[in-house]
């Protein structure tokens, strides 16, 4: 096992750069998931630490080692790629042997290490087979097993579980935790998939443009973003935002009227926010509620989902055009066109400034009416 260190690493392609300055210190046997959107560079990043690509500027260290000149083989990595990318006249065993064959290893060792993987990832009764009598987990499996006969410090899974279905990325994100737990060697994960990155990670990165805009435990992010951009991406459905700006603010908490006339209560440090000052405020979905305390808003119901354990109602307010998202138990129902007051606790709510930077939440999480 070893720690990654990234230190001011940049990467160009010609005049566009695609990686901006990543400083990232990832420690011995941790699990960390590169998060963003398409085209954030979390691939690329994850390629440099690979080997895969140069890094422009910057150094890639594996263990306190530096690696910027070392080839892929002699980084002390195994990678899974998003394609399974196994050879289809082989078997099973083949395929998982196939790297350390190349390497010459001593044939017993090579049998070990194969039937150790196998029994690691619950594959050993299809050593024998083929990759086209295997389903999409399995072949998956298949190629995680190749990784694991090499005995990496650094395991590197670039978006493994995108060609699967719905049903089968959950039950392999649950293969995936149980496999750190027992190899407890140092992985790092891309996924533009933020369910993957909160149900998977000890700390996620959040990339956005080239840069990390937030690292953190995956509740941290979730309760405390750091930016607009954060309290965007994590959390699913994803918050809701209305502009407003400052009437009331101080260290205990700020009072915001919204750009239709509302007012809000959010109990955040707004000690630096002045009156007049534009904002947005931000409330998760599960944060609203058509009871209780909070500032009220006014909407109509749009278009409402039933599921069963949880009812989403996608509701807009008078003369606005965007729409927000509530989260309601699942016995209540509104249809579209009702009438809802919407209630916003201001333990819950988030506030940010013009820049996108959030304000801190209090500790008390409490705020006077």
């Amino acid at each position: 096992m070893a720690a990654v260190t990234l230190s001011g690493v940049r990467k160009s392609f010609g005049p566009v750069q695609v990686i901006k300055g990543v400083d990232l210190e990832v420690a011995d046997g941790e699990f960390v998931v590169f998060v963003g959107p398409s085209g954030c560079g979390k691939s690329t990043l994850l390629r440099m630490i690979a080997g895969l690509e140069e890094v422009t500027a910057g150094t890639v260290a594996i263990g306190g080692k530096v690696m910027n000149d070392q080839e892929p083989a002699e980084r002390g990595i195994a990678m899974v790629f998003q394609s399974y990318a196994l050879y289809p006249h082989m078997t099973v065993a083949e395929n998982m042997a196939f790297a350390l064959k190349l390497a010459k290893a001593d044939k017993a060792e090579t049998t070990r290490r194969v039937k150790a993987a196998a029994e690691v990832l619950n594959i050993a009764h299809l050593l024998d087979r083929k990759p086209k009598a295997l389903s999409g987990g399995q072949r998956q499996r298949v190629a995680i097993g190749r990784a694991i006969v090499r005995e990496p410090e650094v395991f590197l899974f670039d978006e493994p579980l995108s060609n699967l279905d719905a049903a089968l990325r959950v039950r392999m994100r649950y293969e995936f935790a149980g496999l750190h737990q027992r190899l407890k060697t140092t992985m790092i994960y891309v996924t533009h998939d933020q369910v993957e990155a909160m149900t998977l990670a000890d700390r996620i990165v959040v990339l956005n443009g080239g840069v990390i805009e937030q690292v953190g435990a995956p509740m941290d992010l979730y309760e405390n973003p750091a930016n607009l951009f954060v309290a965007e991406f994590i959390g699913s459905p994803k918050m809701n935002l209305i502009p407003g700006e400052i009437v009331e603010a101080g260290a205990r908490g700020a009072t915001v009227r919204l750009d239709s006339g509302e007012t809000l209560k959010a109990a955040v440090d707004a000690s630096s926010a002045r009156p007049g000052e534009a904002v947005t405020v931000g409330v998760r979905p599960e944060h609203l509620s058509t009871t209780g305390a909070g500032g009220q808003l006014p909407v109509t119901a749009s278009f409402v989902e039933s599921l069963g354990n949880a009812t989403y109602a996608y509701v807009a307010r008078e003369g606005r055009d965007e729409t927000l998202t509530v989260q309601l138990p699942g016995e209540v129902r509104p249809a579209a066109g009702d009438a809802l007051t919407l209630h916003a606790p201001a333990d819950k709510t988030y506030l940010f400034d013009a820049e996108g930077r959030a304000f801190g939440r209090l500790e008390s999480r409490k705020m006077a009416a």
